[in-house]
């Protein structure tokens, strides 16, 4: 099983500890509503823990594996497309997660892209909202 495999299958079954040991430490993650990456392996796993709790059926639909440029630094490495549909606040998504791969097979870096264009404002919204309960953000209320 590679390391998408798996994954998507913590990412499915919500389990926040399967999901710890697949990040690098370094791990940067780069989401569609914030215009600099979460960075660390603690930052991106509280950045999950929101991510699981406001995402409603939520549902990988398919994978390609390749490999691609980094956004950090340009590097190529080996990549996977995960594509995904969910609703947040009344709002379908269609979107993917895009994870390459560090030497040691886990997770280095990961973007999400979304669509459409109000998804990801709601997403925006309660991601921030969640990151704010957990303390993680101001509160801009």
């Amino acid at each position: 099983m590679t390391t998408a495999d798996r994954f998507r299958a913590a990412a499915e079954r919500r389990d926040l500890a399967a999901l710890e040991g697949l990040f690098t430490e370094d791990i940067r993650f780069y989401s569609p509503v914030k215009f600099t990456p979460f960075e660390g392996r603690p930052m991106v796993l509280a950045l999950f823990r929101v991510l699981l709790r406001t995402f409603e059926d939520f549902r990988y639909a398919g994978q390609y594996t390749g490999t691609a440029e980094t956004c950090a630094d340009g590097t190529v490495s080996p990549s996977a497309v995960l594509l995904f549909r969910a609703t947040v606040g009344g709002k379908q998504i269609h979107g993917i997660d895009l994870l390459h791969f560090a030497d040691d097979g886990r997770i280095k870096e990961f973007t999400v892209m979304v669509r459409p264009q109000s998804a990801v404002h709601a997403l925006g919204e309660a991601v921030f909202a969640g990151l704010a309960a957990d303390g993680l953000v101001p509160d801009s209320r």
